[in-house]
């Protein structure tokens, strides 16, 4: 187990809880976003301290560099407009990209909330590689391959230079990075 993680998470419903080592202390709702350098070490917990539920997603990323110095940060989801269009949220320290968070690592991190009938465009690059996360509703994925119906918790890996077009009712998430050239789940 490693201590050196980006951890990134993302609150779909309800309000998490966040404490940690270096005095941090608050709440973030829907569409908001914390993000922690484990670094070299920090101590923290996280929780639903409210009587509504909660779900999140959260995100373990290999850092550009070890000891890294331990930091918390967060956005607040109000703050971002994901109604029927991307909002790139999380971009790397090293990035031109304008996001609100920037982590330790090669990776861009995008949302959107699309409605019945309405339907944005993702790009992905030669040598990228993405991971779709379909956290609410039932958007459907569309690109050389055909046509893909998800629901709430289907993912799926995506490779190659190629244009997807996703439609909504859908919550969705994606994660895009350099191909490693491996793919699929090694752990099942």
């Amino acid at each position: 187990f490693s201590f050196a993680e980006e951890i990134v998470t993302y609150i779909i419903q309800g309000k998490l809880t966040h404490q940690d080592s270096m005095g941090t202390s608050e709440s973030l709702g829907r569409g908001s976003v914390q993000f922690m350098t484990a670094g070299t070490g920090i101590r923290h917990s996280e929780k639903n301290a409210e009587a509504d539920p909660l779900r999140f997603i959260q995100m373990w990323l290999v850092p550009k560099a070890n000891g890294l110095t331990p930091n918390y940060g967060s956005m607040c989801g109000t703050k971002i407009n994901f109604d029927n269009q991307w909002a790139h949220i999380v971009s790397s320290t090293e990035s031109d990209a304008k996001t609100p968070v920037k982590i330790n690592c090669e990776a861009n991190i995008k949302v959107a909330v699309l409605k019945e009938k309405k339907s944005i465009e993702f790009n992905l690059s030669k040598n990228r590689q993405a991971y779709f996360l379909a956290m609410e509703g039932s958007p459907i994925v569309e690109g050389e391959f055909g046509s893909q119906k998800f629901e709430q918790h289907d993912a799926a890996e995506l490779y190659g230079e190629e244009k997807f077009k996703i439609s909504g009712p859908g919550h969705v998430l994606i994660v895009e990075m350099d191909s490693d050239g491996q793919g699929g789940r090694s752990d099942i």
